[in-house]
């Protein structure tokens, strides 16, 4: 009973595993094609002749380094500044208590209710009235507050405890100090997390670049994906060279901080 349970996992996982691996498989395997291999029929899974032309001609060709660069500086920076909002709010809703913290957190977290379809017309009219729109800082203020990251850092932050920064309050230790030495080193698995979802996220949003910039040599890599689509035709394999380009920083990244995500993701289940 046991060897056939463990043969019908065993082929379970298997099975899983080639349903999620295949895509991206056939992705990188068919960037490596010719337009007309591309094409072929029956289709072939392995290319006859595999060729990197078309990842060349994309980064010499299509801008894709401009693009590739926009995307970077918009990822970054924007994960930068919504972890550091949320870690500054999370201690704020975490460590202090004053008249109306829970309705003010119970407020936070009601706006994950609300759909971004509605705010997309006020956010987008106070980007105008700032001068933000077709610019970058644009793309990286406006969702950089986001009660995600809050609720994430707020729930880790609990979990210190108050007896250290007891300690360093009487030793006349600034909050700021104490905020930066204290709490942000025993945070680093929420913030490392936390980093690596919004980076994720910034990457690959395609709605607010599309929404807000008009200039070509400012668009992001998801934008520049949607428009190879081309009215007439579409060129694929531009298309396929530019979407596996545009997985690398992903896959890169994840594989750096798995680490860390792990221990963030699994924090609150190990506590006692």
């Amino acid at each position: 009973m046991t060897r056939i349970y463990s043969f019908w996992r065993l082929a379970f996982v298997a099975l899983t595993l080639f349903v999620f691996l295949m895509p991206p498989v056939w992705l990188f395997l068919s960037s490596l094609k010719s337009q007309q291999e591309i094409f072929q029929w029956p289709p072939t899974i392995f290319p006859a002749q595999p060729t990197l032309q078309n990842f060349i001609d994309t980064v010499s060709r299509a801008k894709f380094l401009i693009f590739f660069r926009n995307s970077a500086i918009v990822s970054v920076l924007s994960a930068l500044l919504s972890v550091t909002i949320s870690v500054m709010a999370g201690y704020a809703l975490a460590k202090f208590r004053f008249k109306g913290d829970t309705l003010f957190f119970l407020l936070i977290m009601s706006s994950l209710m609300v759909p971004l379809q509605i705010v997309m017309i006020p956010v987008f009219l106070v980007l105008r009235d700032l001068n933000l729109l077709d610019t970058l800082a644009g793309i990286i203020i406006a969702p950089a507050a986001t009660p995600t990251g809050v609720f994430l850092m707020r729930q880790y932050i609990t979990n210190i405890p108050d007896s250290l920064l007891e300690a360093a309050r009487l030793d006349g230790t600034p909050e700021w100090r104490i905020l930066w030495r204290i709490i942000v080193p025993l945070a680093i698995p929420a913030i490392g997390t936390l980093l690596a979802f919004n980076l994720v996220w910034r990457w690959n949003d395609y709605l607010w670049p599309f929404l807000i910039i008009s200039d070509q040599d400012k668009w992001t890599v998801q934008v520049a994906l949607a428009n190879t689509v081309g009215r007439f035709g579409i060129n694929w394999p531009r298309l396929l060279s530019m979407s596996v380009l545009s997985v690398l920083p992903v896959l890169v990244m994840f594989t750096a901080l798995q680490r860390m995500l792990m221990s963030g993701l699994m924090a609150g289940a190990t506590k006692e």
